[in-house]
């Protein structure tokens, strides 16, 4: 039996089966082809944080600017086996800017390629993902009984072009567990600082226990990686005098990615720090790289000032793919950048949920934390809003970086830290709410 002669919720299961978390759906136009490419999103990026990849790059070959992402994709035949297609890819045109699904027929077995090389009205393609990075996808007609049955849903979720369809009975959707627990760690009043690691329960001494603890009370490990940290939402915790004002608190780290450009790259942090830091005037024997850095506004303490090369401020696009955040010295040197392909990548697998919590601390015997009633929900977002957020001046560059020992055996503390206040949160989403943990 074809798979598309299913019922929607058998079809569900097999995709489930398959590994399938998220099951998306694309009617497609009569030009979305192997030809002209499957057209997925324009006016955004926000696509990115749906479908994984393995990592964005500038496509140095292309005549138009444009990034390209791999995918690790499949294509799920009417006998149920799944079949590798190694060239899928998503294709980003900055000039729109818009991302094309191409290469999913090349060198690919029993891909659906009757129904993907024509110009066909009334097909529909499935694209599903699975939590291990894979997507698995399937094409069919609507004349058919699972299209029917998709046609009478109800209160099928929107994304741009996709629909998110309802994939099998779940008790509670991740938002609700969310703020179920963020409300039962609300509760808890004050915590004693603590963090995660893979060898169990540590007591947390240091700046940011706050965000540590917070994450320990989730069961979150401790750990750097670009994904989200809790059912799929970015969990950021920043300091508050008054709990009943989200708006008014400390600044927020959005991300510490480490610059792979300039001399930091080039030369490494020793020389970074020798040339641009200065002398601690507390600590002997000891030099800094530390200060605020806003858009276009040099820093008198570092002789440098931050730039968004490549980006057009006027029409919010990036013109060139190989572009970079970066902070140049007065002759144009650059002494450390972020390439656009490394920010987008990294910003559109961590932030398109993200849940911000305001805490308190006190310090008597133990450091010790509590969590605020209002939390800040934030959704769909774009790599495009960070950098125009840059430009506009609410997201800026603040960095704790020092050289020790600088007379002998010298060792390096690095930390980039891209940052914005609570009151801006805005500028990065779609959408933000703020939600009272007292009332569910």
């Amino acid at each position: 039996m074809a798979l598309s002669e299913l019922s929607f919720s058998q079809f569900g299961e097999l995709m489930q089966f398959k590994g399938v978390k998220s099951l998306f759906m694309k009617a497609l136009a009569e030009n979305d082809n192997s030809k002209n490419q499957v057209y997925l999103s324009r006016g955004d990026l926000s696509l990115m944080q749906i479908l994984p990849n393995k990592g964005i790059y500038p496509d140095k070959k292309a005549k138009r600017e444009n990034f390209k992402a791999k995918l690790d994709f499949y294509w799920i035949d009417d006998e149920k086996n799944i079949n590798h297609a190694p060239d899928a890819q998503l294709i980003l045109y900055m000039d729109y800017p818009e991302i094309r699904f191409s290469g999913f027929l090349q060198n690919s077995k029993n891909a659906p390629s009757e129904l993907m090389r024509g110009r066909l009205k009334g097909r529909v393609m499935f694209l599903g993902v699975c939590d291990d990075g894979r997507t698995i996808g399937y094409v069919t007609t609507e004349d058919t009984q699972l299209i029917r049955e998709i046609d009478a849903l109800d209160n099928i979720e929107q994304l741009g072009v996709l629909l998110k369809l309802p994939l099998g009975v779940k008790s509670e959707e991740p938002k609700d567990l969310l703020l179920k627990e963020l409300k039962r760690i609300n509760q808890l009043g004050w915590i004693v600082a603590k963090r995660l690691t893979i060898d169990g329960l540590k007591l947390c001494i240091g700046q940011n226990c706050g965000g540590l603890t917070l994450e320990a009370e989730l069961g979150v490990v401790a750990n750097s990686k670009s994904e989200p940290d809790f059912l799929g939402y970015e969990v950021k915790q920043y300091s508050v005098r008054n709990f009943n004002n989200t708006a008014s608190g400390s600044a927020i780290t959005l991300m510490t990615p480490e610059p792979q450009g300039g001399l930091y790259k080039e030369k490494g942090v020793e020389i970074f720090v020798r040339k641009f830091g200065y002398e601690d005037p507390k600590t002997t024997d000891r030099m800094n790289f530390s200060g605020l850095h806003y858009f276009n506004r040099r820093n008198d303490r570092t002789g440098l000032t931050l730039v968004v090369d490549g980006y057009d401020i006027e029409s919010n696009r990036i013109i060139d793919v190989n572009g970079a955040i970066a902070l140049v010295t007065n002759r144009g040197s650059v002494a450390a950048s972020w390439a656009f392909k490394d920010i987008m990548a990294h910003w559109s697998r961590k932030h398109n949920h993200a849940v911000y919590v305001p805490s308190q601390k006190q310090a008597d015997a133990l450091l010790q934390y509590r969590y605020g009633h209002l939390v800040l929900l934030a959704e769909k977002t774009d790599p495009l809003f960070l950098l125009k957020a840059l430009v506009d001046e609410k997201v800026y560059y603040d960095h704790g970086i020092h050289l020790e020992n600088t007379s002998s055996n010298p060792t390096t503390k690095r930390r980039s830290q891209f940052r914005i206040h609570s009151k801006n949160i805005g500028a990065l989403y779609r959408s933000v709410s703020e939600e009272n943990l007292l009332t569910i």
